[in-house]
């Protein structure tokens, strides 16, 4: 890579790379993992970096990247084989409190399916259009929309029993 490649894709990652984990973090919950997947999506982008670079603005393509490397490491089979007995061996890492993200928003979040979540997170978190996240979900504009919907409907209906059972604690 030439160095005026080199020093823009630099100038490219520290720019990005709060935004990046930030969404990151809003698709799988864990700060930690967020950190890994916007490494990875990173170096995946270095890689093809003088060729991307040229064609424009890579924002979009470096979400996508993010995207894919979230859906990867959700298919991984040792995620699967996890032992869940009930018993938590720390406290899990919890959002800065400059993140912007209240915890009642995460915990329903994470009971949005990934597709969905998906949709939601990079249409009104990340603020994009829906031909965009069309692009980046590698899915047509009404597969967004209604992934999208659905999404929303599983999002409200979380948070809703959230604050429900919030008032049903506060008044037992």
């Amino acid at each position: 890579m030439r160095s005026g490649d080199d020093a823009s894709f630099r100038e490219f990652a520290r720019e990005k790379a709060l935004p990046l984990r930030r969404t990151a973090y809003l698709l799988c919950g864990d700060w930690h993992l967020a950190e890994d997947l916007v490494q990875v999506a990173l170096i995946k982008l270095h890689r093809v970096w003088p060729k991307v670079s040229r064609k424009g603005p890579v924002d979009n393509y470096t979400r996508q990247i993010l995207l894919r490397c979230w859906l990867d490491e959700r298919r991984r089979p040792w995620r699967h084989r996890e032992n869940r007995d009930g018993v938590v061996p720390e406290e899990p890492a919890t959002a800065p409190a400059d993140a912007g993200i209240s915890d009642a928003l995460l915990r329903a979040l994470a009971e949005v399916p990934p597709k969905q979540r998906a949709a939601v997170v990079l249409r009104y978190c990340a603020d994009l259009p829906v031909t965009e996240v069309a692009v980046a979900l590698r899915c047509s504009e009404g597969t967004v929309r209604s992934q999208a919907a659905r999404g929303l409907d599983v999002l409200r209906t979380a948070l809703k029993r959230q604050h429900d059972e919030a008032v049903s604690g506060r008044s037992a």
